[in-house]
């Protein structure tokens, strides 16, 4: 979820309109459409694709492929064969003609034919024809569908891409090159130099495993693609049956209105060394992690509304069709999926069948943190990033008459070093026709007209910071337009103590400025002003401003502070199983990335943040600019070893995770909106997981743990109550599954146990990618818990697999959360680490 915004429905379409009328010939309930996802008992085409490729590709899983190895993956039958175009247009037929038989003469609206990871489709229909589809022998299940909302210059430093993962793997010109990343966000701007392919002299040949298109509109016009972006498509047909679609606003198109798909694109795959200016000074040089590697935009999310499963789903399904290798998600749903277990759901199911396809998935865990539980991301076939913060920041200060100085933001110049401004409230240079009777918001600057120019020329303008500003209603952007307007010498914003626990981000300012973000700050700037205000003993007027100040800037960059540090708005674990936010056996988030205030490319008409309008990069914060780094670093994997499984990927990026900040000491977790730096302890796993990304290590990650796709299917048939889930959403019967495990049983490189009984014996199998290596096993067990690992070392030759056994006991009965960890120390420099969460413990018998 980007920029830490909520969506919500707004807009308005003539063919929504026209839908609506169809809906709404009566009063009756049952004539209320909706739109529904329905999936059918056959099984999709991927299904049967990928049982031919795990055939051809088996023997060599875990090769460090070469060019002939890669063969298998490039030339899945799912991307180019005549076959599945033939089974694209025979499931569609059948999709039509169940339509026709169980409607007969009813209206109704098909909007998308799944194919590829579902044999379903979505329906706009009432409630009453929903359940005659229900109730055909050929139909699986009906689901509403819901909504969904949006959850760089440095990083690729801190993450030291430059140094170590780049450099090892050939350069940034080679990062990720023949890896597709699909994108299911807001669209794109093809126009930004991000995304250009002529920008290297590296040759950048489209991958021929890719099968994509790119939708011509007047919006997205005929070469807005190239060998960079390799494809482009747009989905809103839910959106549109629900007249709330404004195509002037949101473009039908794969064009990007809002900004924050352009800026995770180019986080993850953008170009290397691409200008950032903004507001006409220069922030150093963009790239993404793997600035070679190839873009695909299914664009499902919209400024005005959000998204709709429907349409997620529709992007997802395309995606794997076209081949891509990678798929990230800066997206979450509005509210926890209900039924059984959170996992049940179209875009989780759907993201099932893609991770069975060999596509790796990204998620963004969601700005709902910090409270426990408030994680958005559920599965254990997704990998789920968090937000940290990195080394850089953007300071700003003040500098008072009397020796105080002020912190605040603002990517501003500062006033002249050797002098010191006159301040003028913007409350006290109204003009004789305005009061604040007339006008109660005046203070906010936002038209010049109601001030006295020549008693603020010259001198810096003080405006007042409201939650209008928050809400759009008033801008930086307008306030700084009024004073250059005015010839202010510069502008001070102070928070209105109203604007509580509102976390500002630096915004660009084209005249010297600052945004002070604290009220607290904000009150001794005013008592100064105040108390050197000189007034008339009678009349009381003011006749001489005596406050002065100048402004440090706040263009250059400091990168002395302790980072990583999670961030208060990431959401933390531990993993919610169903909508009675019981605790499953899974541990999210994954990973932590960094997410807070991330340079990235905006659209030219992006309309997310107002203070970015019109700039063609933008500084954003949250969990949706995390997700983008980890696909972007999946790519580099992925290109250095072309089998590994999406489990494997997983694996290399969380066992190599560090789990200390970059001066050594323990990264740490902010758990509070206000002042979140005063209320921050060290994480745990609930607050990032395995720790924070490692590009280096994670290319040489040494030992692997993999899962399957049965493996999860085993676990989902493992659930209490879900044979028929499974079969309605897969259409495979558990009975296939001889066995079933729970969440602790899969080969994850974690252990979660939400509830430890007495005693739990666990197993992880570990495969050697790298050369002949001895380890020793090592463990810190959580609080109340007694555990033991064998075997405590052990050799282990390449390609070969070694199970470790571990065996919990509980030793006090709480529902206190803690943590252990186990760690393998291999004599060749491979080091990993594998983190525990027990929740709930009892040391006696409560069965």
């Amino acid at each position: 979820m980007g920029s830490i915004y909520w969506v919500y429905l707004v807009s308005a379409l003539c063919f929504g309109l026209f839908m609506n009328t169809l809906s709404q010939e009566d009063s009756g309930s049952d004539t209320i459409t909706s739109v529904y996802i329905v999936t059918l008992k056959q099984a999709p085409a991927a299904h049967y694709f990928e049982e031919e490729l795990r055939r051809q590709s088996h023997h060599h899983r875990f090769n460090h492929g070469s060019t002939s190895g890669r063969l298998n993956r490039l030339h899945k039958p799912r991307n180019n064969s005549r076959s599945h175009q033939k089974s694209s247009s025979y499931n569609s037929r059948v999709h039509d003609s169940l339509l026709r038989t169980a409607l007969r003469g009813e209206k109704y609206l098909k909007l998308y034919s799944y194919h590829y990871l579902i044999n379903g489709f979505a329906v706009l229909v009432t409630p009453e024809q929903a359940n005659k589809l229900s109730q055909r022998r050929e139909v699986a299940n009906v689901v509403l569908d819901f909504s969904v909302r949006t959850a760089t210059t440095h990083t690729p430093q801190f993450l030291g891409l430059t140094k170590g993962a780049w450099s090892q793997e050939g350069g940034y010109e080679t990062a990720g090159e023949g890896i597709v990343i699909g994108f299911i966000d807001t669209g794109i701007d093809p126009t930004h130099p991000s995304f250009a392919d002529d920008v290297s002299e590296h040759s950048y040949p489209v991958p021929a495993h890719f099968s994509g298109i790119c939708e011509v509109t007047r919006d997205f016009p005929s070469g807005s693609c190239n060998r960079k972006l390799v494809g482009a498509r747009h989905f809103a047909a839910s959106a549109i049956t629900r007249g709330i679609f404004n195509s002037s606003q949101d473009y039908a198109s794969p064009f990007d209105g809002d900004g924050h798909g352009t800026h995770t694109a180019s986080v993850a795959a953008g170009n290397h060394g691409i200008p950032v200016v903004v507001a006409g000074h220069h922030f150093g040089n963009a790239s993404g992690m793997a600035p070679h590697s190839h873009i695909a935009v299914y664009k499902a999310l919209y400024k005005s509304f959000g998204g709709f499963a429907a349409d997620v789903v529709a992007a997802i399904d395309q995606a794997a069709q076209d081949g891509v290798d990678i798929i990230s998600l800066s997206i979450t749903p509005n509210r926890r999926p209900p039924g059984i277990a959170t996992f049940f759901n179209p875009i989780d199911m759907a993201l099932l069948s893609a991770v069975k396809a060999g596509i790796f998935v990204v998620q963004a865990s969601g700005n709902t943190g910090p409270s426990p539980k408030s994680m958005s991301s559920f599965s254990p076939w997704i990998f789920t990033v968090g937000a940290t913060s990195h080394d850089r920041v953007y300071a700003n200060s003040i500098i008072v008459g009397n020796n105080v100085t002020i912190p605040g933001v603002g990517l501003a110049p500062g006033t002249d070093t050797d002098k010191m401004y006159t301040l003028i409230s913007a409350l006290h240079a109204l003009c004789n026709d305005t009061t604040l009777a007339n006008d109660m918001y005046v203070g906010e600057c936002q038209d010049s007209s109601n001030f006295n120019q020549e008693l603020i020329q010259g001198n810096l303008l003080i405006c007042s910071y409201s939650i209008r500003f928050v809400l759009g209603l008033s801008t930086i952007k307008q306030a700084v337009e009024t004073a250059k307007n005015l010839s202010a010498a510069g502008v001070v914003f102070y928070m209105d103590p109203f604007v509580i626990g509102f976390q500002l981000n630096p915004t660009p300012l084209k005249m010297p400025g600052i945004i002070i973000p604290s009220p607290d700050d904000s009150k001794i700037l005013l008592k100064y002003y105040n108390s050197s205000l000189e007034r008339d003993g009678r009349t009381k007027k003011i006749v001489r401003f005596g406050a002065v100040a100048s402004i440090s800037g706040g263009l250059k960059a400091n990168y002395r502070i302790s980072a990583p540090k999670v961030m208060y708005y990431s959401a933390r674990g531990p993993d919610p199983e169903d909508s009675f936010l019981d605790d499953a056996d899974v541990m999210k988030p994954n990973l932590v990335a960094p997410g807070n205030l991330i340079w990235a490319a905006w659209s030219s008409l992006g309309t997310d943040s107002i203070e970015f309008q019109g700039e063609s990069f933008a500084m954003m914060s949250g969990t949706s600019m995390a997700a983008p780094h980890i696909a972007g670093l999946a790519a580099l994997i992925k290109q250095k070893f072309p089998h590994f499984s999406p489990a494997a990927i997983a694996s290399a990026l969380s066992t190599t995770a560090s789990l200390n900040d970059k001066n050594g000491g323990p990264i740490m977790a902010q758990h509070a909106y206000t002042s979140p730096d005063l209320n921050q302890s060290p994480a745990t796993p609930f607050d990032m997981g395995s720790g924070f990304v490692n590009a280096t290590s994670a290319l040489d990650p040494g030992l692997i743990l993999d899962s399957t796709y049965d493996d999860y299917m085993s676990f989902l048939c493992g659930i209490n109550g879900s044979a028929s889930v499974v079969l309605n959403y897969t259409g495979q019967n558990c009975w296939v599954y001889n066995s079933t495990i729970g969440g602790a049983d899969l080969n994850l490189p974690s252990i979660t146990i939400a509830r430890l009984n007495q005693s739990k014996t666990v197993e992880r199998s570990v495969t050697n990618i790298a050369s002949n290596e001895t380890y020793r096993v090592g463990w810190s067990a959580p609080c109340g818990v007694s555990i033991e690992v064998t075997p405590t070392h052990f050799f282990i030759g390449k390609g070969e697999k070694q199970i470790l056994t571990i065996i919990f006991n509980a030793t006090v009965n709480n529902s206190v959360s803690s943590f252990g960890r186990i760690e393998l120390f291999g004599n060749q420099g491979h080091n990993l680490n594998i983190p525990l969460s027990v929740i709930v413990k009892f040391s006696y018998n409560t069965t």
